[in-house]
């Protein structure tokens, strides 16, 4: 089927940044939100955003101002009624998306696509909430979403061919480079892999075996990763993965993804990375500098 009109479900750092990419690319974008206040401060930042991506040369003036016109904000879940596509980017919680995708099941076409964007939870439970299994797929953004190249995409346990496919050129189509999760398996692909070495490099810093710079810097020069991961955890944000951990956890009891005591202190006290200008590193300046010393 054709994607031309899609509406976002949340208007927070994920849903605002799909909401952005999806329309910088040239498509149709209500993104909705519970709240006018949160829509405002989402729009407030996907216009700084486009103006910074056409400031550096990476899109056109013309383009960003085009991306702005392209969406609609809402309050209203009955404005998803002609969307060919429904992103749901709420908090990731299985009772609050289950209730999304329950009301979302009494407004949209037959025929439309619906994605959950989740980094680790399961899309078959998400879609049983649905009496349209076979039009769910998974999509796991990676944050942030206009800057990271990446989308999984994750095929429930009833995903037809039909949406898997629809999904893969959508998200191609905005820019991002696909894999597919075959196995709908706690974490899916990326976070199964990466969230262990997160957790193991956390502990590490915790025990005080080396600095977080030492760790990313061991990580980058030996092992050739762009970032290391207290970097990346500082990038996507602390809070974010360790409800993915817990997400893990809760279905494997695989003790190697439980949060660490330190990622749970850092999140109680508000150092969650970037967004809040500290976490394993100080972006208070502007610029990325060290904060933990040992």
């Amino acid at each position: 089927m054709a994607i031309k009109k899609v509406f976002v479900v949340g208007a927070g750092l994920m849903g605002g940044g799909i909401t952005q990419v999806a329309a910088t690319a040239g498509y149709e974008v209500t993104m909705r939100d519970i709240s006018q206040e949160a829509l405002d401060k989402s729009m407030e930042t996907i216009e700084w955003s486009v103006n910074k991506f056409a400031s550096k040369g990476k899109i056109t003036e013309d383009v960003a101002r085009q991306a702005i016109a392209n969406i609609e904000p809402t309050t209203e879940m009955a404005d998803a009624a002609d969307a060919d596509l429904v992103v749901e980017a709420v908090f990731e919680n299985l009772k609050l998306k289950q209730e999304v995708f329950k009301e979302l099941d009494g407004i949209v076409m037959e025929d439309t696509v619906i994605a959950t964007n989740t980094s680790a939870i399961s899309v078959t439970t998400i879609a049983s909430a649905t009496g349209r299994p076979d039009r769910v797929v998974g999509t796991h953004f990676f944050s942030p979403v206009p800057m990271m190249k990446l989308c999984e995409l994750i095929r429930g346990l009833e995903t037809s061919d039909e949406t898997l496919a629809a999904m893969e050129e959508f998200a191609r189509s905005i820019g991002k480079e696909t894999v597919t999760v075959e196995k709908d398996v706690a974490g899916f692909l990326a976070n199964r892999i990466g969230l262990t070495a997160t957790v193991e490099a956390i502990n590490l810093v915790a025990s005080g075996v080396a600095t977080p710079q030492d760790v990313d810097k061991a990580m980058r020069l030996g092992f050739g990763h762009a970032m290391g991961p207290c970097e990346t955890a500082d990038l996507t944000g602390i809070d974010i993965l360790m409800h993915a951990c817990e997400a893990i956890y809760d279905e494997t009891r695989n003790e190697k993804y439980w949060p660490p005591e330190l990622m749970r202190r850092m999140v109680t006290a508000g150092l969650k990375g970037r967004k809040t200008k500290k976490g394993f590193y100080d972006y208070s300046s502007g610029k990325q500098e060290p904060y933990w010393t040992l």
